[in-house]
């Protein structure tokens, strides 16, 4: 183990990168967009053999991720706020067919009419869409929950998507020392 020094948008997509992801659905929203951009620079660098995904919405993240775990991919996105609301109908139908796929959602409560703060509206409301949900307290749980949610979600017994949600702007952005 060893020690480095992360915010929350790093640890999820590190982890992301070590979970050995080959499909990642990048669509960017504040205040998870520098998570699909660490990737976007893993797999340019050739640290991560990934297809990125550049999709046009939330929506199509979601949709991408949905395509490619149906043939088997292993598949990360990550949204917060509206975009989550967005990916919302898509949820629903990931959980129907048991995708085991695996999202990093920066809290930030929804807009109305622009708030950018840390609240847990945007996953809350989606408590029923038969997703595991978990919820980091710090940067360590962001980035040891990405890793246990593929492993629980991927399991035969379960064979369902997870989202690991994290204070936008605050774990987000924030830097603290982790152990990898």
């Amino acid at each position: 183990m060893s020690t480095e020094f992360w915010n929350g948008n790093m640890a999820a997509a590190v982890a992301a990168r070590q979970a050995r992801v080959q499909v990642v659905a990048a669509y960017p929203i504040t205040p998870q967009t520098h998570t699909v951009e660490y990737l976007s620079q893993f797999v340019a660098n050739g640290e991560l053999d990934a297809r990125l995904v550049k999709v046009e919405s939330e929506h199509s993240a979601l949709s991408a991720c949905c395509g490619a775990s149906v043939v088997g991919a292993r598949t990360f996105t990550a949204s917060c706020s509206q975009g989550l609301q967005l990916m919302s109908e898509v949820m629903y139908f990931a959980s129907g067919m048991r995708f085991p796929i695996v999202m990093a959602v920066a809290n930030r409560t929804l807009s109305v009419p622009v708030n950018i703060w840390a609240d847990h509206q945007d996953t809350l409301v989606n408590r029923d869409a038969g997703w595991m949900q978990l919820y980091a307290a710090n940067v360590q749980e962001v980035y040891d929950l990405i890793l246990c949610a593929y492993r629980v979600a991927e399991h035969s017994d379960v064979c369902l998507p997870a989202l690991v949600a994290y204070d936008g702007f605050i774990l987000s952005h924030a830097s603290e020392p982790i152990e990898t």
